[in-house]
């Protein structure tokens, strides 16, 4: 399948409103590009509910820092097009910085709950606030029935659900499971920046939240397992962000033990940050 490219709202809002007259329901699947398989994962799970897919490509300058480069984030059209019309994408949305925020834009979503937890907000302050605003605008410009996140970025899964939540935006945002390679490292288009030792390295982040979770199910406490977990990979040699047990749905410090625990780790393998979290 070649999908349909749309580059204007005023396109994406002619096909969807021929979607709508043929009563066929839709998801959308929000993503900065670098399209991997995490990605097409996504649009195939989109396909399970809905009629059509369509996948935004919009790398946002509000989730990046001063320090951040986004001139540097990977860029790849055609490629990204190709991985996409495999996987059963209808349309894609290529909105220009210029249409998201268009002169003088002025409206910011701002956060609290989920996006306060003190886990990416703690080191990346204004990221979740720069999140929601594009991805508020994207729900409503697609009007999609179903959004599509992973599980990996599990924060930001919580937060846009919050948000759209609060909002009343019509749609129903489904988190997906993290997709891993073979040896579990988790999916991810910054994978690439890891040399062949820390590629190996980064297994580590996985192996052992999987072993603090078997700790904690034999009554371990939360807390400590988790940071007995952050030493090992201190001693492995990653820069630590940090490694916490949570409520699985409001990213609170667990006080019962019957809470539904969600194990979440970022740390540093040499100059690549990486992010996982696990169920309990």
């Amino acid at each position: 399948m070649k999908p349909k490219r749309l580059r204007t709202l005023a396109a994406l809002r002619r096909e969807t409103a021929r979607w709508r007259a043929q009563g066929l329901s839709y998801a959308v699947v929000p993503t900065m590009g670098a399209i991997h398989s995490g990605h097409t994962e996504l649009v195939t799970q989109g396909l399970k509910r809905a009629d059509r897919v369509i996948t935004t490509i919009f790398v946002n300058p509000k989730q990046f820092a001063a320090h951040e480069d986004l001139g540097k984030y990977p860029r790849d059209e055609e490629g990204d097009a190709a991985k996409l019309g495999k996987a059963g994408c209808h349309a894609i949305y290529l909105p220009s910085p210029e249409d998201i925020y268009p002169q003088g834009f002025a409206t910011t979503v701002s956060l609290t709950g989920p996006a306060k937890a003190g886990l990416e907000d703690k080191f990346r302050p204004h990221f979740f606030d720069g999140v929601a605003t594009v991805v508020a605008k994207l729900f409503i410009q697609t009007g999609a029935d179903y959004a599509m996140f992973g599980e990996k970025d599990y924060q930001q899964l919580k937060v846009v659900t919050r948000m759209a939540k609060d909002l009343d935006i019509p749609i129903e945002v489904v988190g997906i499971p993290t997709v891993r390679e073979a040896d579990g490292l988790a999916k991810s288009s910054r994978n690439v920046y890891l040399s062949a030792a820390e590629r190996q390295q980064a297994l580590a982040i996985y192996r052992n939240l999987t072993n603090a979770a078997e700790r904690i199910r034999s009554g371990m406490n939360p807390q400590a397992a988790a940071r007995a977990a952050a030493r090992k990979l201190s001693s492995l040699g990653f820069k630590v962000d940090y490694v916490a047990a949570r409520n699985a749905e409001t990213l609170l410090l667990p006080k019962d033990a019957n809470e539904p625990l969600r194990l979440i780790a970022a740390a540093w393998a040499g100059k690549t940050r990486l992010i996982d979290n696990i169920p309990v």
